[in-house]
């Protein structure tokens, strides 16, 4: 029990349910806010380097160990409520549709919904995988899982999924024979893997 006085909860929230929700959206505002989705990247840059910084972005977002909202989050997946439901679709959903865009574009005229929905559902999995460990999240009622200590940080992460996406992508352009989508300046995805 945090000791909270109820009254005031009450007062200003209207119930703790309310307080819960709130307290997830501040989290979620300020951390956008320190991190843009962006990434700094302009919007007129290369699809690939539009990927780099949204990748990056949401990834020391997610690593930053003063975002209470992945703490939120996390312990709403240990223990649903429901509650975060809604507020979390409203918030995250226009990144995602931003998100599926550029993964449209990036495979190419012709690309399937389907291909479009796996890649960025596997590039989705290779940012959030790595953040429990690196946050140092234990499963409910277990040990923290063994495995040896990332002794890397968010941007060496960053870069690798960037990599790894982008071969990933050029892969099945190539086997689908799609032409990258056209408008907007291009760049080879070696050029953007050349960071080390």
């Amino acid at each position: 029990k945090a000791g909270a006085n109820t009254a005031a909860v009450n007062y200003h929230f209207t119930s703790k349910e309310n307080l819960y929700v709130e307290a997830w959206r501040n989290a979620f505002e300020r951390s956008v806010q320190a991190h843009p989705p962006d990434g700094g990247v302009p919007a007129d840059a290369p699809p690939e380097e539009r990927l780099r910084g949204k990748i990056l972005s949401l990834m020391q977002r997610m690593g930053d160990p003063t975002n209470f909202e992945v703490e939120i989050v996390h312990k709403e997946m240990a223990n649903p409520t429901g509650l975060l439901a809604e507020a979390m679709h409203r918030a995250v959903d226009p990144m995602r549709r931003d998100m599926r865009r550029l993964v449209q574009e990036l495979l190419g005229e012709g690309a399937s919904e389907q291909s479009v929905m796996l890649c960025e559902m596997s590039l989705m999995g290779l940012c959030f995988g790595p953040i429990g460990h690196i946050r140092g999240f234990k499963p409910p009622g277990g040990p923290r899982p063994d495995g040896p200590p990332m002794k890397f940080g968010v941007e060496v992460l960053a870069e690798h999924v960037t990599r790894f996406t982008l071969a990933g992508i050029r892969d099945l352009r190539e086997r689908a024979g799609h032409a990258p989508k056209a408008g907007g300046k291009r760049r080879r995805d070696s050029e953007v893997s050349k960071r080390e």
